[in-house]
């Protein structure tokens, strides 16, 4: 799993290399390099919001243990 800067740092690498294909010359790999583009980012984005569900699963079953232990330790 990324997180969330080295994901952010793909995605600006991908527009830092925009720049360098829409130069002179390179008008024909545009249309080529935005398809690849978006596939790249639809891909990085999935991977973070999974690593983001998983995170906040992780926090809420813990969370939901903490307060099932606390009722417990409270009931008569």
């Amino acid at each position: 799993m990324n997180s969330r800067p080295e994901l952010l740092e793909k995605i600006l690498a991908g527009e830092i290399e925009a720049a360098r294909i829409l130069e002179a010359g390179n008008v024909g790999s545009v249309r080529r390099y935005a398809s690849r583009w978006r596939e790249e980012n639809r891909a990085a984005w999935g991977e973070y919001h999974q690593g983001q569900a998983a995170r906040h699963r992780a926090v809420l079953e813990s969370l939901i243990a903490c307060h099932e232990a606390e009722a417990d330790r409270l009931a008569p």
